[in-house]
Protein backbone atom coordinates (compact mmCIF):
# COMPACT_ATOMS: atom_id res chain seq x y z
CA UNK A 1 0.00 0.00 0.00
CA UNK A 2 1.37 3.39 -0.95
CA UNK A 3 0.06 6.75 1.03
CA UNK A 4 0.72 9.75 -0.41
CA UNK A 5 0.80 13.30 1.22
CA UNK A 6 -3.12 14.78 0.32
CA UNK A 7 -2.07 18.17 2.11
CA UNK A 8 -0.09 18.94 -1.59
CA UNK A 9 -1.63 22.16 -2.82
CA UNK A 10 -2.87 23.04 0.18
CA UNK A 11 -1.88 23.69 4.11
CA UNK A 12 2.06 23.67 4.49
CA UNK A 13 4.44 22.16 6.66
CA UNK A 14 8.03 23.32 7.66
CA UNK A 15 11.12 22.11 9.57
CA UNK A 16 11.81 25.09 11.52
CA UNK A 17 15.09 24.00 13.28
CA UNK A 18 16.89 20.53 13.64
CA UNK A 19 18.83 19.99 17.15
CA UNK A 20 20.82 16.34 17.71
CA UNK A 21 21.95 15.03 20.77
CA UNK A 22 24.93 12.84 20.66
CA UNK A 23 25.80 10.06 24.03
CA UNK A 24 29.80 10.58 24.95
CA UNK A 25 30.62 6.58 24.76
CA UNK A 26 31.35 5.46 21.16
CA UNK A 27 32.63 1.75 20.95
CA UNK A 28 34.12 -0.34 18.17
CA UNK A 29 31.85 -2.84 16.40
CA UNK A 30 33.90 -5.37 17.92
CA UNK A 31 32.97 -4.49 21.28
CA UNK A 32 29.36 -4.43 20.67
CA UNK A 33 29.67 -7.74 18.67
CA UNK A 34 31.01 -9.42 21.53
CA UNK A 35 29.08 -8.13 24.11
CA UNK A 36 26.12 -9.53 21.95
CA UNK A 37 27.54 -13.21 22.02
CA UNK A 38 28.10 -13.01 17.93
CA UNK A 39 30.98 -14.64 15.92
CA UNK A 40 34.30 -12.04 15.33
CA UNK A 41 33.32 -12.56 11.28
CA UNK A 42 29.92 -10.75 12.43
CA UNK A 43 31.94 -7.45 12.87
CA UNK A 44 34.44 -8.01 10.14
CA UNK A 45 30.82 -8.03 7.85
CA UNK A 46 29.78 -4.90 9.37
CA UNK A 47 32.96 -3.25 8.74
CA UNK A 48 34.27 -4.39 5.59
CA UNK A 49 30.95 -4.79 3.60
CA UNK A 50 28.12 -2.27 5.60
CA UNK A 51 30.45 0.71 6.82
CA UNK A 52 30.30 0.67 10.38
CA UNK A 53 33.13 1.46 12.60
CA UNK A 54 31.42 2.66 16.15
CA UNK A 55 28.39 2.83 18.00
CA UNK A 56 27.32 5.23 20.74
CA UNK A 57 25.71 4.84 23.82
CA UNK A 58 25.17 6.31 26.62
CA UNK A 59 25.55 3.33 29.14
CA UNK A 60 24.51 5.15 32.43
CA UNK A 61 21.62 7.48 30.87
CA UNK A 62 17.58 6.65 30.64
CA UNK A 63 15.29 7.51 28.08
CA UNK A 64 14.56 10.78 29.49
CA UNK A 65 17.66 11.78 29.18
CA UNK A 66 18.22 11.11 25.49
CA UNK A 67 15.22 12.78 25.00
CA UNK A 68 15.80 15.74 27.53
CA UNK A 69 19.48 16.25 26.00
CA UNK A 70 17.98 16.66 22.17
CA UNK A 71 15.46 18.69 23.26
CA UNK A 72 17.71 20.93 25.52
CA UNK A 73 19.79 21.46 22.30
CA UNK A 74 17.02 23.08 20.62
CA UNK A 75 17.63 26.53 20.97
CA UNK A 76 14.76 28.09 19.32
CA UNK A 77 12.73 26.52 21.39
CA UNK A 78 13.68 28.82 24.18
CA UNK A 79 11.35 31.75 24.74
CA UNK A 80 8.78 29.66 22.63
CA UNK A 81 6.89 26.68 24.63
CA UNK A 82 3.92 28.56 25.12
CA UNK A 83 3.41 28.19 21.44
CA UNK A 84 4.19 24.47 21.36
CA UNK A 85 0.94 22.95 20.73
CA UNK A 86 2.13 19.33 20.17
CA UNK A 87 4.84 17.01 21.59
CA UNK A 88 5.55 13.50 19.79
CA UNK A 89 8.09 10.87 19.96
CA UNK A 90 8.85 9.02 17.09
CA UNK A 91 9.69 5.72 18.59
CA UNK A 92 10.33 2.00 17.22
CA UNK A 93 10.31 -0.05 19.50
CA UNK A 94 8.59 -0.26 23.34
CA UNK A 95 10.82 1.66 25.77
CA UNK A 96 9.42 1.75 29.43
CA UNK A 97 6.36 -0.55 31.30
CA UNK A 98 3.60 1.00 32.32
CA UNK A 99 2.34 3.71 33.69
CA UNK A 100 6.60 4.84 33.79
CA UNK A 101 6.45 7.79 30.34
CA UNK A 102 9.01 9.36 30.07
CA UNK A 103 7.85 11.87 27.67
CA UNK A 104 5.63 13.77 30.11
CA UNK A 105 8.62 13.63 32.26
CA UNK A 106 10.63 15.66 29.76
CA UNK A 107 7.29 17.59 28.84
CA UNK A 108 7.02 19.17 32.50
CA UNK A 109 10.83 19.68 33.06
CA UNK A 110 11.04 21.81 29.30
CA UNK A 111 7.42 23.53 30.90
CA UNK A 112 5.56 22.26 27.57
CA UNK A 113 2.27 20.48 30.00
CA UNK A 114 -0.11 22.37 28.38
CA UNK A 115 0.89 20.71 25.17
CA UNK A 116 -0.62 17.55 23.35
CA UNK A 117 1.85 14.80 23.64
CA UNK A 118 2.03 11.40 22.46
CA UNK A 119 4.11 8.77 20.79
CA UNK A 120 3.96 7.92 17.18
CA UNK A 121 5.61 4.12 16.34
CA UNK A 122 3.53 2.62 13.67
CA UNK A 123 6.27 2.78 11.33
CA UNK A 124 9.13 1.58 13.58
CA UNK A 125 12.56 3.28 12.55
CA UNK A 126 10.52 5.61 9.87
CA UNK A 127 8.45 6.92 12.25
CA UNK A 128 9.93 10.15 12.30
CA UNK A 129 8.51 10.80 8.50
CA UNK A 130 5.29 9.94 9.78
CA UNK A 131 5.64 12.19 12.70
CA UNK A 132 6.45 15.22 10.84
CA UNK A 133 3.26 14.38 8.49
CA UNK A 134 0.53 13.69 11.72
CA UNK A 135 2.44 17.02 13.16
CA UNK A 136 1.77 19.21 9.79
CA UNK A 137 -1.99 17.96 9.83
CA UNK A 138 -2.77 18.81 13.62
CA UNK A 139 -0.77 22.28 13.01
CA UNK A 140 -3.14 22.47 9.21
CA UNK A 141 -6.73 21.82 11.79
CA UNK A 142 -5.10 24.10 14.76
CA UNK A 143 -5.43 26.92 13.35
CA UNK A 144 -3.36 29.44 14.92
CA UNK A 145 -0.49 30.40 12.43
CA UNK A 146 2.22 30.28 15.37
CA UNK A 147 1.31 27.36 16.71
CA UNK A 148 4.18 24.47 16.93
CA UNK A 149 4.87 20.88 17.21
CA UNK A 150 8.09 19.57 18.57
CA UNK A 151 9.01 16.27 17.27
CA UNK A 152 11.97 14.09 19.62
CA UNK A 153 13.17 10.77 18.32
CA UNK A 154 15.95 8.32 20.30
CA UNK A 155 15.73 5.78 21.96
CA UNK A 156 17.74 2.97 24.15
CA UNK A 157 19.13 0.32 22.62
CA UNK A 158 18.71 -2.10 26.04
CA UNK A 159 17.70 -5.61 24.09
CA UNK A 160 19.14 -7.85 21.82
CA UNK A 161 16.92 -7.58 19.63
CA UNK A 162 16.93 -3.59 20.40
CA UNK A 163 20.59 -3.60 19.61
CA UNK A 164 20.92 -5.76 16.37
CA UNK A 165 19.84 -5.88 13.15
CA UNK A 166 20.71 -9.04 12.14
CA UNK A 167 23.63 -9.06 9.20
CA UNK A 168 22.58 -5.40 8.33
CA UNK A 169 23.59 -2.65 10.81
CA UNK A 170 23.65 -2.14 14.70
CA UNK A 171 21.68 0.22 16.49
CA UNK A 172 23.13 3.45 18.74
CA UNK A 173 21.61 5.95 21.01
CA UNK A 174 21.75 9.19 19.54
CA UNK A 175 18.74 11.38 19.60
CA UNK A 176 17.35 14.56 17.97
CA UNK A 177 14.51 17.20 17.75
CA UNK A 178 12.93 19.39 15.27
CA UNK A 179 10.57 21.87 15.75
CA UNK A 180 7.56 21.88 13.19
CA UNK A 181 5.13 25.00 11.91
CA UNK A 182 2.67 25.08 9.67
CA UNK A 183 2.89 27.97 6.77
CA UNK A 184 6.32 28.60 4.94
CA UNK A 185 9.81 27.69 7.02
CA UNK A 186 12.99 27.46 6.39
CA UNK A 187 12.55 23.73 4.89
CA UNK A 188 9.06 23.14 3.55
CA UNK A 189 7.67 19.63 3.22
CA UNK A 190 6.43 18.91 -0.80
CA UNK A 191 5.42 15.54 -0.58
CA UNK A 192 5.32 12.46 1.71
CA UNK A 193 4.84 8.41 0.81
CA UNK A 194 4.62 5.12 2.95
CA UNK A 195 4.92 1.92 1.23
CA UNK A 196 2.94 -0.51 3.78
CA UNK A 197 4.27 -4.17 3.89
CA UNK A 198 2.82 -6.19 6.73
CA UNK A 199 3.62 -9.55 5.34
CA UNK A 200 7.45 -8.98 6.67
CA UNK A 201 6.33 -8.05 10.39
CA UNK A 202 7.67 -10.61 13.16
CA UNK A 203 11.62 -10.81 14.92
CA UNK A 204 14.01 -11.00 12.15
CA UNK A 205 16.41 -12.11 14.07
CA UNK A 206 14.83 -15.29 14.95
CA UNK A 207 13.18 -16.25 11.27
CA UNK A 208 15.76 -16.84 9.14
CA UNK A 209 13.41 -17.16 6.06
CA UNK A 210 11.35 -13.71 7.03
CA UNK A 211 14.79 -12.28 6.93
CA UNK A 212 15.97 -13.54 4.18
CA UNK A 213 12.71 -11.97 2.22
CA UNK A 214 12.79 -8.70 3.44
CA UNK A 215 16.22 -8.64 2.73
CA UNK A 216 15.53 -9.80 -0.88
CA UNK A 217 12.07 -7.17 -1.36
CA UNK A 218 13.79 -3.85 0.91
CA UNK A 219 15.54 -2.06 -2.16
CA UNK A 220 12.57 -2.43 -4.58
CA UNK A 221 10.09 -1.17 -1.95
CA UNK A 222 12.08 1.76 -0.56
CA UNK A 223 12.62 2.82 -4.56
CA UNK A 224 8.24 2.53 -4.83
CA UNK A 225 8.47 5.05 -1.69
CA UNK A 226 11.12 6.87 -3.14
CA UNK A 227 9.24 7.17 -6.63
CA UNK A 228 5.82 7.75 -5.32
CA UNK A 229 7.53 11.02 -3.48
CA UNK A 230 8.93 12.51 -6.16
CA UNK A 231 5.55 11.98 -8.57
CA UNK A 232 3.79 13.59 -5.39
CA UNK A 233 6.26 16.44 -5.22
CA UNK A 234 6.30 17.10 -9.10
CA UNK A 235 9.77 16.71 -8.71
CA UNK A 236 12.47 14.93 -10.87
CA UNK A 237 15.31 12.58 -9.77
CA UNK A 238 17.61 15.09 -11.41
CA UNK A 239 16.05 18.04 -9.13
CA UNK A 240 17.25 16.51 -5.61
CA UNK A 241 20.50 17.49 -4.51
CA UNK A 242 20.48 15.21 -1.45
CA UNK A 243 19.50 12.64 -0.01
CA UNK A 244 19.11 12.25 3.45
CA UNK A 245 19.49 8.35 4.53
CA UNK A 246 18.20 6.02 7.34
CA UNK A 247 21.76 5.17 8.58
CA UNK A 248 21.29 1.26 7.80
CA UNK A 249 24.53 0.90 6.09
CA UNK A 250 26.46 1.94 2.98
CA UNK A 251 25.97 -1.29 1.00
CA UNK A 252 22.11 -0.53 1.18
CA UNK A 253 22.27 2.62 -0.46
CA UNK A 254 24.87 1.84 -2.91
CA UNK A 255 22.12 -0.58 -3.83
CA UNK A 256 19.38 1.70 -3.75
CA UNK A 257 21.20 4.07 -5.92
CA UNK A 258 21.93 1.61 -8.43
CA UNK A 259 18.27 1.43 -8.75
CA UNK A 260 16.82 4.58 -8.96
CA UNK A 261 20.00 6.12 -11.33
CA UNK A 262 21.03 8.71 -8.52
CA UNK A 263 24.71 9.04 -7.51
CA UNK A 264 25.74 7.64 -4.06
CA UNK A 265 28.12 10.14 -3.64
CA UNK A 266 25.16 13.04 -2.98
CA UNK A 267 23.40 10.27 -0.50
CA UNK A 268 24.36 11.53 3.32
CA UNK A 269 26.72 8.26 4.66
CA UNK A 270 29.07 9.73 6.85
CA UNK A 271 27.37 9.42 10.11
CA UNK A 272 27.08 5.45 9.11
CA UNK A 273 30.36 4.77 10.06
CA UNK A 274 30.39 6.97 13.38
CA UNK A 275 27.01 6.55 15.32
CA UNK A 276 25.32 3.05 13.56
CA UNK A 277 21.61 3.29 13.41
CA UNK A 278 20.11 6.09 15.47
CA UNK A 279 16.54 4.19 15.14
CA UNK A 280 13.99 7.19 14.03
CA UNK A 281 16.42 9.71 15.17
CA UNK A 282 18.79 9.56 11.83
CA UNK A 283 16.55 11.96 9.58
CA UNK A 284 16.67 14.67 11.82
CA UNK A 285 20.55 13.90 12.67
CA UNK A 286 21.48 13.55 8.98
CA UNK A 287 19.61 17.05 8.40
CA UNK A 288 21.75 18.56 11.12
CA UNK A 289 24.50 17.61 9.54
CA UNK A 290 23.67 18.63 5.82
CA UNK A 291 22.60 22.31 7.39
CA UNK A 292 25.77 22.03 9.56
CA UNK A 293 28.22 21.50 6.62
CA UNK A 294 26.26 23.73 4.00
CA UNK A 295 25.40 21.28 2.03
CA UNK A 296 21.70 22.58 1.21
CA UNK A 297 21.66 26.12 -0.43
CA UNK A 298 18.20 27.93 -0.43
CA UNK A 299 15.87 26.41 -3.12
CA UNK A 300 17.40 23.12 -3.21
CA UNK A 301 15.04 20.14 -2.95
CA UNK A 302 16.19 16.70 -0.90
CA UNK A 303 14.97 13.88 -0.05
CA UNK A 304 14.91 12.29 3.06
CA UNK A 305 14.36 8.41 3.02
CA UNK A 306 14.03 5.56 5.66
CA UNK A 307 12.52 1.71 6.46
CA UNK A 308 11.10 0.82 9.56
CA UNK A 309 10.83 -3.34 10.19
CA UNK A 310 7.33 -4.31 10.15
CA UNK A 311 7.63 -2.97 7.33
CA UNK A 312 7.21 0.44 6.26
CA UNK A 313 9.86 2.13 3.61
CA UNK A 314 9.13 6.19 3.59
CA UNK A 315 9.90 9.11 1.19
CA UNK A 316 9.73 13.01 1.95
CA UNK A 317 10.75 15.69 -0.52
CA UNK A 318 11.57 19.00 0.80
CA UNK A 319 12.62 22.32 -0.19
CA UNK A 320 15.40 24.06 2.01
Amino acid sequence: MVEKDRRLGGSVTALEAVAVHLPPQSLPIEQVVADLGLEPRQATLLRRFHGLDRVRFDPDGTLYDLLLGAARALESLRGREARVRYVLHARSVTQVPYPLNPLHEVCRELGLEHALAFTVTHHACASSLLAVDVAGRLLAADGDPDALALILAGEKAFTRDARLVPGTSLFGESSAAALVRGGEGSDRVLSYSAVLRGEFDGRLAEDPDLLQRYQRAYPELLAEAVVAALEAAKTDLGQISLILPHNVNRISWRTLCKRIGFPVERVLLDNVPELGHGFAADAFINHRTATDRGLLRPGDRYLVAAAGVGAAFSAMVLEH
